[in-house]
């Protein structure tokens, strides 16, 4: 016979979504039966692939409203926590080679500093290469360390009696509470909740079809890599950067010649799509350059394993 357990509120996924919803219920709205529910342990998955990166730049002014929001919550736990995660308000450059910028300001909503003209570029920015025409810099963004701050949350949701089952949701049934079937390492359980929130990232669309629900949900797979800067090429201090143009890779002779003649990789010796993103990681302190490039656009399936 399954085991049963009877909750106010049960959240699927225990990454930095679910966890800081968890976080929000206990300290603000006072709730103490909180249960999240995760195969996986807290903060892995998606939460731990993040670029741990947070701005208030958006094309729509209510995202710039959502964000910003999400960003004084932050500032009030850095405050609080004298910064357990690492919170910083270094920004954002966008850098770009065009002579034109005026379409990409147009559509700024936030705060930002523009600098155009290589002599102040140069000053303010030495890393960046010789070609860059106009930064455009968003003041209100940095990065943070989001498994300290999902740290930080599941310590608090613990100690005001929230829990985590380690397993996976397989059925939900809803009448006047919900009722869902978890299976988890020692046999399955059902769990019965008077509230339901699903934080489940890129599994989120499998869970809604349990309520019957369609989810318009696209996952898209990204790649970042960190390696350490032993040149010291990129300051400590540099905010993160965002090259804006389309790029082609600088490529040797023998490299661009091999990857012609592959079918499969041959795309890599045309032009790259613009948005290769930079920034220090690890601190003042450290060593290591993250890099991205969002650069696939192809849905896919989300993978059990991300390391596979």
């Amino acid at each position: 016979m399954s085991k049963s357990t009877d909750v106010e509120v049960a959240i699927i996924g225990a990454g930095i979504a679910g966890i800081a919803a968890a976080y929000y219920l206990c300290s603000q709205y006072g709730k103490k039966s909180v249960l999240l529910i995760d195969k996986r342990q807290p903060m892995s998955y998606t939460s731990a692939q993040s670029g741990d990166n947070y701005r208030d730049w958006w094309p729509h002014p209510v995202m710039v409203e959502f964000s910003g929001f999400s960003i004084d919550l932050m500032e009030k736990i850095r405050r609080e926590t004298d910064n357990v995660f690492n919170m910083t308000d270094r920004g954002y450059v966008l850098a770009t080679r065009r002579k034109d910028i005026g379409d990409l300001v147009a559509g700024l909503h936030a705060d930002a500093d523009i600098v155009s003209g290589r002599r102040h570029i140069a000053a303010k920015y030495p890393a960046l290469v010789e070609d860059i025409r106009h930064v455009v810099h968003i003041r209100r963004a940095g990065d943070i360390s989001g498994q300290q701050l999902g740290s930080f949350m599941l310590d608090r949701v613990r100690a005001a009696g929230g829990r985590r089952l380690a397993g996976e949701v397989v059925g939900i049934d809803h009448d006047h509470r919900f009722s869902l079937d978890v299976s988890t390492p020692d046999g399955n359980q059902r769990v019965r909740a008077e509230k339901l929130l699903v934080a489940a990232g890129p599994f989120a669309g499998k869970v809604a079809a349990m309520l019957e629900v369609e989810l318009p949900i696209r996952n898209v797979f990204q790649q970042k890599i960190a390696f350490e800067d032993v040149l010291g090429a990129v300051p400590r201090e540099m905010p993160f950067t965002i090259d804006l143009d389309d790029r082609a890779i600088d490529w040797n002779d023998e490299e661009r010649e091999m990857l012609a003649d592959d079918p499969d990789l041959d795309w890599l010796v045309r032009k790259m799509p613009g948005g290769a993103h930079c920034r220090p990681d690890g601190g003042v302190n450290g060593k290591w350059v993250k890099l991205g490039w969002a650069y696939n656009s192809a849905s896919s399936e989300p993978q059990e394993d991300l390391a596979n």
